[in-house]
């Protein structure tokens, strides 16, 4: 089933904080900045939303056009997710949605319980042959026969389901999500509906995320 895990946030609060900086006449010197962040930090963390540096990042977060939201990008997400061949496709289109790391059906084709990690919307049908090609690939003599073997492993590469999940962990950022919900939180695919819940636990994510949908 898609999930995601290992999540973490980073630069939430020093992000706030940076919102402001198209106002400043110089540069903060670091135990201002430092200052700011910790007072930034207090109040979210006390739901203090009356805030003056919370008010403004709520504001510019939501504000039309323009790019006002920019900041949203130095708030960083790191975590693990698991979702369908189908839906690793449309997910790459994500230009700030980078892969770190992931499992690889290219490696590991041979060695994957197909069956078992395939959404259950896939077809059996659709299993059951990548299945057997799966067994012909192992089955065949590399040493003997290596054309065949190499033949056989493109055979089953190409028939892995698109219902097969694969984890991959992931570096993004809350603007990137924010375009994310807005055009996959009623998407026909339950990979989408996953992702879009999970982004909604996100710290601010209903200030600064979500609002992309919910104000419409």
């Amino acid at each position: 089933m898609p999930s995601i895990e290992n999540v973490n946030v980073y630069g939430l609060d020093e992000s706030i904080y940076r919102s402001a900086y198209p106002m400043f006449k110089q540069a903060p010197t670091q135990e201002e900045f430092l200052a700011a962040v910790r007072e930034i930090r207090t109040a979210r963390e006390a739901g203090e939303m009356d805030n003056p540096h919370l008010k403004r990042a709520v504001k510019l977060a939501n504000a039309k056009g323009g790019g006002h939201n920019q900041y949203l990008s130095g708030i960083t997400v790191t975590f693990d997710m698991t979702i369908s061949n189908k839906a690793w496709v449309e997910a790459e289109r994500y230009r700030f949605l980078t892969f770190i790391s992931s499992m690889s059906s290219m490696h590991r084709a041979a060695f994957f319980a197909i069956g078992e990690s395939c959404n259950p919307a896939t077809s059996k049908a659709a299993i059951a042959a990548a299945e057997a090609l799966q067994k012909i690939y192992n089955e065949i003599d590399g040493t003997a026969d290596p054309e065949a073997k190499k033949a056989a492993y493109l055979d089953l590469l190409y028939s892995v389901p698109a219902g097969f999940e694969l984890m991959a962990g992931m570096i993004t950022n809350y603007r990137c999500l924010r375009n994310i919900y807005e055009q996959r939180r009623s998407h026909r695919l339950p990979d989408w509906h996953v992702v879009c819940d999970w982004i909604e636990t996100l710290p601010m994510a209903g200030e600064l995320i979500t609002p992309a949908l919910h104000t419409r």
